[in-house]
């Protein structure tokens, strides 16, 4: 019985590190990929920033979910508030918009430029559709040359909804990736053990031997990365390491 309840605990436990590495390997590399198709697509539209907001499930909310231009790492994260603002429009409207010097008049959501500090004078947004869903809203912002102030046009808003076919299905894998992510975590939520499992990870964390055991983890890993040769290398190191220490009774004299 009490053998049964261990192999659920460390099951529990694999599966925390498992709901961790999927967020890494499924949401990660998607994201990336939308952040370069947004950097290329802007330099095709002579566009200074772009970004992509994404519905939120529970609000309804607009959140920023990737962005290029100077301030991309503030904006990131950002929302705007269900049907507020240009992207708020378009995403219920499904049609595209272009406006030059956005005000409240035009129904602009201004609260983002206060955040991060950016100046929004042209403005083309798009909606990302899949399938039958509007799922989000791609934008273009201001001009990266000469003419600054040339408003985007519409042979150019027709390269955007190009562009928001591909982010589209790219969003729509990390929705997918994310919802995955989000049931695991909840079913290890819902455990009874979950809080055994979060309290043992906890020690394991404060526990000085664990901290150089990740130290040297991290080491590896990033020498791994180096080459095969190097790889060998680090094996044959280590297990003549191992190998010499069991065969001394007392610590390894490196002074």
């Amino acid at each position: 019985m009490a053998e049964n309840r261990t192999d659920e605990f460390l099951e529990r436990i694999q599966g925390l590190f498992r709901v961790a590495d999927a967020e890494k390997l499924l949401a990660d590399p998607v994201k990336e990929a939308i952040t370069e198709l947004l950097a290329a697509s802007a330099v095709r539209l002579r566009a200074e920033a772009a970004s992509v907001l994404v519905r939120t499930a529970d609000s309804g909310d607009l959140k920023f979910l990737a962005a290029t231009g100077e301030v991309a790492d503030r904006i990131v994260g950002l929302e705007i508030p269900a049907g507020k603002g240009i992207a708020g429009f378009v995403l219920m409207s499904g049609q595209p918009l272009v406006v030059s010097e956005p005000d409240d008049e035009s129904g602009f959501y201004a609260e983002v430029d206060k955040t991060t500090g950016f100046s929004t004078k042209l403005l083309l947004a798009v909606p990302l559709r899949f399938r039958d869903d509007v799922i989000g809203v791609l934008e273009y912002v201001n001009r990266s040359s000469e003419p600054f102030s040339e408003p985007f046009t519409p042979a150019e808003m027709d390269i955007a909804a190009v562009y928001a076919e591909a982010v589209a299905a790219l969003v729509n894998a990390h929705i997918g990736a994310d919802l995955m992510c989000e049931l695991s975590r909840r079913i290890i939520r819902d455990s009874s053990e979950e809080s055994d499992v979060r309290a043992w990870l906890r020690s394991m964390r404060e526990n000085s031997t664990h901290a150089r055991a990740i130290e040297l983890a991290a080491l590896v890993s990033e020498l791994s990365e180096k080459g095969d040769a190097e790889v060998e290398l680090c094996r044959t190191l280590l297990e003549s390491l191992i190998g010499y220490s069991s065969s001394t009774t007392g610590r390894l004299d490196l002074a």
